[in-house]
């Protein structure tokens, strides 16, 4: 049993976490585990593997991330910026390293094997960049005198440059995305709004140009006649197929032709199976661990805290909005896991490392609940 009156790192931490938002956390790794055993044995038997081969590694997935997420919780805001700091340089090494010696997928290089592991560097990369930024940021506002947002500014160039030359331009669009949030939330003036508006628009514009593939996507989203939709078809389908309350674990049809269903597809098998309802409650989890997260942010009068979590929750729930509007046919595919429900290990644990900062930095103030106990024992004894 955990005691609140005594004092021990485990019944602090336990007293100060959001529970609530461990559980809608824990909630959707739950629902994760049951769609991965939904979406995924059709594409394992597809390509020759085992009917449980994704379905098994998902579930061994779980068990470092929940190891991850829980021990980075433990964490003060002091470690979690230099750890962040640290995962941040080291993601950046294994990115240039994917560059240089990762194989070519489709015409991209993502993908590492360090020791038999596959990495995806850019993913441990997010949650640290975020954390590394919103240090910087709070660090501008307390001491205007430092170049913090020149380095923040850098921090971002370097990374976004690297993640161009993979191609990667969704997880590229999703980091300008919270940056320009977390600037916009450090006071930055209207004519940087206005900038950072059009450089955007001339960097897709430019891809549209001279990146093949990415024209490709953005043409079969506003033509769908001018290309193959097979895919977003198939995915579209299952959302009227499924109807509100699906056709039963295990009787969708769609899931059987559409070859990423166990991961940026996820979402349209649990709608054919489960129902559109079912949507609907993961829909208000991910919107749950948002709003909660920036409540919590915004309590505290910590610049680094505020930031930081607010930029945790923005990148949570913005890939899962993308996953989602790609899976709906709202936006050009994009190839976004969701988060914890998406078969993936280097997604999984970056998602729980980000969660797990997340859950620390939203903590109560060490000890708050215990000296408020005692202060109400000690009238209660006077009185």
């Amino acid at each position: 049993m955990i005691s609140r009156e005594r004092r021990t790192p485990l019944s602090e931490w336990w007293w100060t976490l959001d529970k609530l938002l461990l559980a809608a956390v824990l909630t959707l790794m739950v629902a994760g585990i049951i769609l991965s055993l939904a979406a995924s044995p059709p594409v394992a038997a597809r390509i020759g593997l085992d009917p449980f081969h994704f379905f098994n590694r998902h579930v061994v997935f779980v068990v470092p991330s929940l190891i991850v997420l829980i021990a980075t919780s433990f964490m003060s805001p002091q470690h979690i910026r230099r750890v962040a700091l640290i995962v941040f340089a080291i993601s950046l090494v294994l990115i240039v390293a994917t560059l240089l010696f990762g194989p070519e997928v489709k015409g991209s290089r993502r993908w590492i094997t360090i020791l038999g592991i596959n990495i995806q560097a850019s993913e441990i990369a997010k949650p640290a960049f975020v954390v590394v930024v919103s240090w910087l940021f709070a660090e501008s506002a307390r001491r205007p005198e430092m170049p913090a947002t020149s380095l923040s500014l850098a921090a971002l160039l370097t990374l976004v440059t690297l993640l161009v030359l993979e191609p990667d331009f969704g997880q590229t669009m999703l980091i300008l995305m919270v940056w320009g949030a977390l600037f916009f939330m450090a006071g930055m003036r209207i004519i940087w709004v206005f900038g950072l508006a059009g450089a955007a628009g001339a960097g897709l514009f430019s891809a549209y140009l001279f990146v093949p593939h990415v024209a490709r996507r953005i043409k079969r989203f506003m033509d769908p006649a001018s290309g193959d939709t097979f895919q977003l078809d198939m995915a579209t389908g299952s959302f009227a197929h499924g109807g509100w309350f699906g056709q039963g674990p295990g009787e969708g049809i769609f899931k059987r032709n559409l070859p990423d269903s166990h991961t940026d597809f996820v979402f349209a098998v649990a709608a054919e199976e489960f129902g559109i309802v079912l949507c609907l409650i993961l829909v208000s989890l991910f919107a749950f661990v948002v709003i909660r997260s920036l409540m919590r942010a915004y309590a505290t009068e910590d610049l680094f805290v505020r930031f930081a979590a607010s930029g945790l929750a923005i990148l949570f729930g913005v890939q899962a909005a993308i996953n989602m509007a790609v899976n709906l046919h709202l936006v050009p595919a994009k190839g976004m896991t969701l988060p914890f429900i998406s078969y993936g290990g280097s997604s999984m644990i970056s998602l729980a490392y980000g969660i797990g900062m997340l859950l620390a930095l939203t903590r109560q103030a060490p000890g708050s609940d215990i000296v408020a106990l005692n202060d109400r024992n000690a009238a209660r004894g006077f009185a």
